[in-house]
């Protein structure tokens, strides 16, 4: 693959922080964790990581942090991955700067949601991702019709295909049969899984990348999915996928990255708590992840 080539493993990256009761919400992001989380990522199998996410709770972050927070992960991966930069912003002005600091700092592409706080009708949605190419890296943009109302159809894909530097999407609207359309319709976008709890079907009927939540908590066997899926060797992607389904349903629930820290601290890693407005997890649903998790793990062999 080549670096402008955003597909395999890329892992939307956790973000740790401390406790430091002068830091926003009174937690501090503890930038020496994220890097090596960065790192053991990469070294584990993945093929990059992807920091300012959903998942690495970007919009609860200040412009230092989050711009400090890209360049630790650049730093951290080096020439061992690729990093995919969220450069998601309320409008174009925004999300361009981003991509522009993400040029600027040594990024390897930009992943950019639509408006992020404005339904934006179809011209709006491609002016938006023009201004963001403008910036010159490559841009995976990211179809999440639930949180951004904009759902990026497959016809709309096509014409944002047309923008130079778009060279991939991450689909995340649970819909596999899009898979197929996005392909026939704009042959040169690369379609990336973007749910994990769908992620073998798009990888089977050709996604040729995996934007993760749930390789946070193990990405050695996430890799391992994703080589035994787009080898074909169904069976035994199957007989791997079938026992963590139920916890990577939780990457497309409201807490998922709640949920994915409970994961992570389960196996030793640092998840810890979010800032606001994600506040801890209810009982009830900790409880219900620990369940999911310890079936994934003990079919992993980890618990």
């Amino acid at each position: 693959m080549s670096t402008r080539d955003l597909g395999g493993v890329v892992v939307a990256a956790a973000l740790p922080y401390r406790v430091d009761d002068a830091a926003p919400a009174g937690l501090a992001v503890d930038y020496d964790a994220y890097a090596e989380h960065c790192r053991w990522l990469v070294e584990n199998g993945c093929r990059g990581v992807g920091p300012n996410g959903s998942l690495g709770e970007y919009s609860s972050l200040t412009d230092e942090e989050r711009r400090r927070v890209a360049r630790t992960a650049i730093e951290a991966v080096g020439t061992d991955g690729i990093v995919v930069v969220g450069v998601h912003g309320p409008g174009a002005h925004q999300a361009r700067y981003w991509a522009e600091a993400a040029a600027e700092d040594g990024a390897h592409g930009v992943l950019c949601l639509p408006p992020t706080l404005y339904r934006a009708n179809r011209g709006e949605v491609v002016a938006h991702f023009e201004a963001v190419a403008s910036a010159g890296l490559p841009v995976m943009v990211y179809n999440n019709p639930f949180d951004t109302k904009v759902d990026l159809t497959p016809d709309l894909l096509a014409e944002i295909a047309q923008i130079d530097n778009v060279v991939a999407v991450k689909e995340f609207s649970g819909d596999v049969r899009r898979v197929l359309e996005i392909r026939e319709r704009a042959p040169g976008l690369a379609v990336i899984g973007g749910a994990d709890d769908v992620v073998l079907e798009s990888l089977l009927m050709g996604a040729t990348g995996w934007f993760a939540g749930f390789p946070n908590v193990f990405p050695a066997e996430s890799a391992r999915l994703f080589e035994l899926a787009t080898a074909g060797k169904l069976e035994e992607a199957r007989a791997l996928y079938e026992p963590l389904v139920a916890a990577f349903r939780w990457d497309s629930r409201t807490e998922f990255v709640q949920a994915i820290k409970l994961g992570m601290d389960m196996v030793g890693r640092r998840g810890g708590p979010c800032r606001p407005p994600r506040g801890p997890l209810s009982d009830v649903h900790r409880e219900q992840v620990r369940a999911d998790m310890g079936r994934a793990l003990a079919a992993l062999g980890v618990a």
